[in-house]
């Protein structure tokens, strides 16, 4: 499940938070009820936890504005003192459950499972996600590093999925956080017949709240027991409760990595502005084509773009007959990238002004319009937080 926590506690938020996490996608916000509808337009999660509440039946007012808005999010309440009125009164309101503040965590898992049983038919009504599948036309494009720091950019307003899928050698987690994880794809697919949401996320590492990533395989050996039919169940389940699922695939275009470009909405080949990447480009696009891809599903990305070089991208453009409205151009800028991917975080945390970041957001932007809730979109709203 999708949950939001409000709690004007940050020891109740924190306490929560390390149980719910490990197996549902968890948002926290620190406040009172009166954050609720602001916090329901924004996230529309499956359940909203709200702690702090009195037994005063006359505060259930923000509690019913979001219930009738939302009739399918379930509302849980997390209240220290309850009488029967409030009980009464809360159940009218719409909510779900109510518990003691703060509650005990078996009494809050016991909570969930009863409410996820009932959101069955919520979960599937939900839009499948975007599948984008990542892919280098040479070795050394940037193809993991655009991977990564796109996920990362579009988390902070979408629930995203990112999938390492270069079994191999994939060292995508490494661009974004450092340590190991505990779980990896091959574990999930060693236990595929567990395969449900709560075994997925809790398979997952949290980078941030609404971005988690699928671990390639810790060894060679462990990869070789990842099946193509493992991964689509995977991508299959992860586009049911993720606004975006990226995977990042290797140079082999072996039949795992087939069966993902065919399942994804879009395809991005990534090449660098040379003659080797830009002939690599024409065999995949040849390829695309016998595989009757459409041209639409094809978003290239032109990377470490600089105006002294002789080719750039009208030359590839034409070269590859592509639209332009379809390429995406990524600016040079060695030092920087190289420097956040040494340290292991995203390029907007260590270089917040890079022209790359710039681009990043406005693909962000491009990808998911709904992001612009304010006057001048996201990307002004970023570059303002400096």
């Amino acid at each position: 499940m999708k949950i939001t926590i409000i709690s004007p506690n940050t020891a109740h938020l924190h306490e929560m938070v390390q149980v719910l996490q490990r197996s549902h996608q968890v948002q926290t916000f620190e406040g009172g009820k009166t954050r609720m509808p602001a916090i329901a337009d924004q996230e529309r999660p499956d359940l909203m936890i709200v702690d702090g509440m009195c037994c005063d039946p006359g505060d259930l007012a923000p509690v019913e504005s979001v219930t009738n808005r939302y009739p399918h999010m379930a509302v849980l309440l997390l209240c220290a003192l309850q009488t029967p009125e409030f009980l009464l009164q809360s159940m009218r309101a719409g909510v779900r459950e109510v518990l003691p503040s703060p509650p005990s965590m078996q009494a809050l898992m016991d909570a969930m499972h009863r409410i996820a049983a009932k959101l069955p038919d919520r979960l599937q009504e939900r839009t499948q996600g975007q599948i984008m599948a990542f892919l280098p036309c040479k070795g050394g494009s940037g193809a993991t590093f655009l991977a990564t720091n796109l996920a990362w950019m579009l988390a902070r307003n979408h629930s995203v999925l990112l999938i390492d899928l270069n079994l191999q050698f994939g060292d995508a987690l490494a661009y974004l956080h450092e340590g190991k994880p505990a779980s990896t794809l091959a574990d999930v697919a060693r236990d595929i017949h567990r395969l449900d949401a709560s075994f997925l996320i809790a398979s997952t590492v949290k980078l941030t709240p609404r971005l988690h990533m699928l671990a390639a395989p810790e060894d060679v050996i462990h990869a070789m027991e990842v099946e193509p039919g493992h991964v689509e169940a995977i991508v299959q389940l992860a586009a049911a409760h993720y606004d975006f699922v990226l995977l990042d695939l290797g140079r082999v275009l072996d039949p795992l990595a087939l069966r993902m470009l065919d399942r994804a909405q879009c395809i991005v080949p990534v090449l660098l502005p040379n003659v080797p990447a830009v002939r690599n480009a024409q065999k995949l696009l040849r390829m695309f084509r016998d595989l009757g891809y459409p041209e639409s599903k094809l978003q290239p990305v032109l990377n470490r773009v600089d105006k002294r070089h002789e080719i750039g991208l009208t030359e590839v453009r034409k070269t590859l007959g592509l639209e332009q409205q379809q390429w995406r151009a990524m600016p040079d800028a060695p030092q920087e990238v190289q420097a956040a991917i040494n340290a292991g975080v995203p390029l907007a945390e260590s270089s917040r002004h890079s022209a790359v970041v710039r681009e990043l957001v406005a693909w962000a932007e491009a990808l998911a319009p709904a992001a612009q809730e304010e006057s001048g979109g996201f990307l002004n709203r970023f570059f303002r937080r400096a």
